[in-house]
């Protein structure tokens, strides 16, 4: 595995995987990351987006979506392709309070900014009504539905997002909003549907909720993050354990990785791909997972 892993994520990945088996690059060939960190950010970032574009790329990865929570990545995106040609890097948009929650308005400039490399629309994260009501913070949110039905301007968002051909990704909203917006979605035409890393705090959404969002065209996320935290075995197996129930077919992973003190992105994910194929799961359905469902989210050929 590359030098760069921490010894305790070396560890750990050596109680869990078999001796013999597919080594981390071979993994990666070809693989999709929908969730990379990256600076320019306002938070401690372990790199920019187009040293992450360069270390896929050196991976023989096929492509990575760069995610910010407050700023849009389309242009990032742009740039990062020039300087790692080969790859395929998008961007998008994060509906948070700097863009002005749920705005339509920033959509459809999302799919203005040159190269036309933003794909991914999500809903609002850390300034989600459900975050801050998880976090138990005191400040402004921003709220997709009320009373059981959705906002006008959140129909306003999906509208954008299916007229545009754009991916709808849940964001940090409950599970319950999340279903609705998948629902919506499915109704206004949205092709690719993702609910952002379901298991995670604060969307804690449940399995039978993941089987009724993969039954309404969602593709259901799962993310490695650190795999040096002490709950991380669990995790892994909790997520085992949901992805066989929900069906790979209708999985995708990835990293969610990017922040300061964590592993890079290309080798926490390359950990979790390990992680998942010591849980049984077989070579093609990582492969599913990693490529093929991301690649169709995505609307890579």
């Amino acid at each position: 595995m590359p030098t760069r892993i921490a010894l305790g994520l070396a560890l750990s990945i050596a109680v869990v995987v078999p001796q013999r088996g597919p080594d981390s690059d071979q993994l990666l060939r070809g693989a999709i990351d929908i969730h990379v960190h990256s600076d320019p950010d306002n938070v401690p970032r372990s790199l920019d987006g187009i040293e992450a574009a360069k270390q896929a790329r050196s991976k023989g990865m096929r492509a990575i979506v760069l995610k910010n929570h407050y700023d849009p990545t389309a242009g990032l995106a742009y740039l990062a392709r020039k300087e790692a040609p080969g790859l395929e890097v998008f961007g998008g948009i994060d509906l948070n309070l700097t863009v002005g929650g749920m705005n339509a308005a920033a959509v459809e400039h999302l799919t203005q900014v040159a190269g036309g490399w933003g794909r991914i629309v999500w809903m609002s994260t850390f300034d989600a009504e459900n975050q801050v009501r998880y976090s138990k913070e005191s400040r402004p949110f921003v709220t997709v539905s009320r009373n059981g039905a959705l906002l006008p301007e959140t129909k306003a968002v999906i509208a954008a997002i299916a007229r545009h051909h754009l991916v709808l990704a849940t964001g940090h909203v409950s599970a319950d909003e999340g279903l609705m917006l998948i629902r919506e979605g499915r109704q206004q035409g949205v092709e690719h549907m993702v609910v952002t890393h379901a298991m995670m705090a604060p969307v804690l959404m449940d399995v039978p909720k993941m089987q009724e969002a993969a039954r309404l065209g969602a593709f259901i996320e799962f993310v490695g993050g650190s795999p040096t935290t002490a709950d991380a075995p669990a995790r892994i197996d909790g997520m085992a354990d949901a992805i066989r129930r929900v069906g790979p077919q209708f999985c995708i992973v990835s990293s969610d990785l990017g922040q300061k003190g964590n592993a890079l992105p290309v080798d926490g994910f390359a950990a979790f791909l390990l992680a998942l194929r010591s849980k049984a799961l077989s070579a093609a359905d990582v492969e599913r997972m990693s490529k093929e469902n991301p690649a169709k989210l995505l609307s890579l050929p």
